[in-house]
């Protein structure tokens, strides 16, 4: 099961996804800042190949393609909210190497961009 989660952007981009987002590609392209255009695009092909990223293609000009979870990726969501309680607890010092901390130090996910 790790596997299916391996990789450096693959936790980002399922918070981009949860709660039942629906995100363009672009939009995820935007909100997900360092990520390259082809690295998007492999991490959510093996998701999508997981079955837990659903695609959506619209057949228009131009093309608009949208990504959400599926029903099996969303069932992912408390188990990914306890490891991130669960690294809220880590001392100090690897914290803020596990994860990324707000103004205030709380641990933040990523926020969903309203469109």
């Amino acid at each position: 099961m790790l596997r299916v989660l391996e990789g450096r952007w693959k936790l980002v981009i399922l918070f981009q996804l949860f709660g039942g987002q629906v995100r363009r590609f672009s939009d995820l392209e935007r909100a997900i800042p360092g990520i390259s255009q082809k690295m998007l695009i492999q991490q959510l092909r093996q998701l999508e190949n997981d079955g837990v990223v659903g695609r959506i293609v619209h057949h228009q000009v131009p093309p608009k393609v949208e990504y959400h979870l599926t029903e099996w990726g969303q069932s992912l969501c408390p188990a990914l909210d306890a490891l991130l309680v669960w690294a809220e607890g880590a001392p100090a010092g690897l914290r803020s190497q596990l994860i990324q901390e707000g103004p205030e130090g709380a641990a933040q996910k990523p926020e969903a961009d309203a469109t």
